[in-house]
């Protein structure tokens, strides 16, 4: 009985440590603008040990929401999407220059922007305005111990929805606003 308890406990830890997978659904079809807002995790277990390399980030604008992609190399790993009320650059703690009254983090980890040479491997956009409906600016913040940080910028409230894409990797982010497209 006592090792039955063990073995339960074991597996118990296990599955702890290699993370559950949630999935946080999103459809963001043309027709329907993005609801969820608040806080938004995405986790995914990361079969392999290797670094996941962030590639490139990339935005467009459809009818009903602004669409930022985040391209990777590797596995997609536990990602957060939230609020915050500035945006600060990982390394030094300075503000991020990018006009706008609210903000969004997303944070993606275990993950690198550069390789184990310490070469850029991130192609995209490192600070940049944006005069999209609803996405009004966006600046990769961090790439410091294992973590890739990105940050947006938007002059009226956002509300947002999240889905990763497979064949190539890409976590995507879609930013709600009115239709613009009658």
């Amino acid at each position: 009985m006592r090792r039955h308890h063990r073995l339960a406990a074991a597996a118990a830890g296990l599955a702890l440590l290699t993370g559950a997978v949630a999935a946080v659904p999103a459809s963001a079809s043309a027709g329907a603008a993005p609801a969820a807002s608040g806080t938004t995790a995405v986790k995914a277990t990361n079969a392999t040990n290797a670094t996941t390399r962030i590639t490139n980030a990339r935005t467009a604008t459809h009818c009903t929401y602004d669409r930022l992609v985040i391209d990777a190399k590797g596995a997609l790993p536990p990602t957060t999407v939230k609020r915050v009320t500035r945006l600060r650059y990982d390394d030094s703690g300075r503000k991020v220059p990018l006009a706008g009254t609210y903000f969004v983090e997303i944070k993606l980890s275990p993950a690198a922007a550069h390789n184990a040479a310490g070469g850029n491997t991130y192609k995209g956009p490192r600070l940049t305005a944006l005069r999209l409906p609803k996405l009004k600016g966006l600046a990769l913040t961090g790439d410091f111990e294992g973590v890739v940080t990105f940050g947006t910028s938007f002059t009226s409230k956002p509300s947002w929805t999240t889905k990763r894409l497979h064949g190539p990797e890409r976590f995507v982010v879609d930013f709600g606003h009115p239709n613009t497209c009658r």
